[in-house]
């Protein structure tokens, strides 16, 4: 991936509702560029489907957490791409310390939020994780 795809990755991250019109405009490239890169992507799977994102005031009843993950060896890259491909992966983050990565998780009932986390914990590379839920924004 180059700039102008990760630049394009962030445009959809913000708005996956954009016109190919709008992000080509962003980009500054043809609008032909930006539904290759779109398509390659995909094919790649880097990019893995498109979804809404309600506003919490508006799903009062979204389980969100946030989930702390130790990775093996050399599986960093392999454990990202997968939690990419998880609509209720939110956000990713790297960080120092004892964990490797923090996955904000957002999902729309508790048994989702279940089925995620226990395919978090299966994937390969994943040593350990630790979970805490988020009951109230202050």
């Amino acid at each position: 991936m180059d700039t102008i795809d990760q630049k394009l990755l962030a445009l959809l991250r913000k708005d996956g509702r954009a016109s190919l019109s709008a992000l080509a405009t962003a980009l500054n490239v043809s609008r032909g560029t930006v539904q290759n890169r779109i398509e390659r992507l995909t094919r790649a799977g880097v990019i893995s489907g498109f979804t809404v994102r309600v506003s919490e005031a508006d799903d009062p009843h979204a389980v969100r957490a946030v989930t702390m993950i130790e990775i093996t060896g050399q599986k960093t890259l392999a454990v990202i791409k997968a939690l990419r491909g998880i609509p209720e992966v939110h956000a990713l983050h790297t960080t120092n310390g004892a964990w490797d990565l923090v996955a904000d998780l957002r999902a729309e009932n508790l048994v989702t939020f279940e089925r995620v986390l226990r395919g978090i914990r299966a994937m390969d590379g994943v040593s350990k994780s630790e979970t805490s839920l988020l009951l109230t924004t202050l």
